[in-house]
């Protein structure tokens, strides 16, 4: 069993539908995919319903565009809840940034040809065009007679079309990946081809490298297997498929093991806490009022600790003193709460 965990469709810079995409995963044997679309989530609920239909497991993505150190990088970041409110906000912000109104119309202004933003938003069929919209527009008009002619004349760096692309901190990325609910995972880190990139953004909290792209050679995906393995992060892959607009449709070229998408599942289980049982409420609340504002990872890991059961074993007692020791509260202050812990689960 395969997935394919990096893949494009309209509502970004690819040409397929979601539903198309779906189409052609199940028919290539892949068993779950992503939707990764450049800076949206928009198709994600259409794509969800199309693999339920099929019987493939998905989950809802999306490509952020971020730098580091003046480097652009792109995160991308899996599981993502599609309703988010802040997420929402934050993708209207990179929608909006090409220009005055959605996607890239400042593009079409700058092109300089009786091109109107409609037809653009026409054939997108999304709210946020990108360059490669504007590119078939182009062509279907009769302005350029092939794709590569419209980038060549018009969308490249330097031509009078192209837009600077909208950018995120990888920091700011990463944190906005985790409170919607995912996995933050840096995309084809070898087309980056600075893997000094890398350490700072695993120390802001990245949780993944995508090893395996159409654009990796083999000893860059065993490079970045073995890093990932080294600071266990999470190993992805894909084929960021943008169906026709890039040649030949990628999707199913790069298949994930299984077994790395069990442990990404995994990985999101774990940074899901359980919900708390009944007699832990008191308990949580008084610890987290007390450590909330300046140990906020210290609370979650306690509330994953304490509410992981209704009983509170040994272990788990030692657990939650490592987790306190790694806070840096102090010695006494640690005995205090792993006492009030136990007398707690005792009463």
């Amino acid at each position: 069993m395969a997935a394919d965990l990096h893949l494009h469709s309209h509502f970004s810079d690819g040409t397929y539908s979601p539903e198309e995409i779906v189409g052609h995963a199940r028919r290539l044997g892949l068993r779950a995919i992503a939707l990764t679309d450049h800076d949206t989530v928009e198709g994600c609920g259409r794509a969800a319903t199309a693999c339920a239909r099929e019987g493939l497991e998905f989950l809802s993505g999306a490509e952020l565009t971020a730098e580091l150190d003046g480097h652009e990088v792109h995160i991308l970041g899996f599981a993502l809840d599609p309703t988010h409110p802040r997420l929402l906000r934050e993708l209207a912000v990179f929608q909006s940034a090409a220009g005055p109104g959605p996607g890239n119309g400042r593009a079409v202004e700058r092109a300089d040809v009786p091109l109107s933003a409609d037809a653009v938003f026409a054939l997108a069929n999304c709210r946020s065009p990108g360059r490669p919209h504007v590119a078939r527009a182009l062509v279907q008009g009769g302005f350029c007679t092939s794709l590569d002619q419209a980038f060549d004349r018009y969308l490249k760096l330097h031509r009078p079309a192209w837009v600077p692309k909208f950018k995120i901190s990888a920091h700011a990325a990463i944190d906005l990946i985790h409170e919607a609910g995912g996995l933050a995972v840096m995309a084809h880190p070898g087309l980056n081809h600075n893997d000094r990139l890398i350490p700072p953004i695993v120390a802001a909290g990245l949780d993944g490298l995508e090893c395996w792209h159409t654009k990796h050679s083999a000893d860059a995906a065993g490079r970045y297997l073995a890093y990932a393995r080294q600071h266990n992060l999470v190993v992805t892959g894909g084929s960021d498929c943008h169906g026709l607009s890039k040649g030949k449709p990628l999707i199913g070229t790069v298949r994930l093991d299984w077994s790395h998408f069990e442990h990404l599942k995994q990985r999101l289980a774990a940074r899901r806490p359980a919900p708390p049982h009944p007699a832990d409420h008191g308990l949580f609340d008084r610890l987290k009022s007390g450590l909330q504002k300046s140990h906020a990872r210290l609370v979650h890991e306690i509330q994953r600790i304490v509410t992981r059961s209704p009983r509170l074993t040994a272990a788990s007692l030692e657990e939650l003193e490592a987790a306190l020791i790694a806070g840096d509260l102090g010695h006494a202050l640690i005995r205090q709460i792993v006492a009030a812990v136990k007398r707690a689960y005792e009463t």
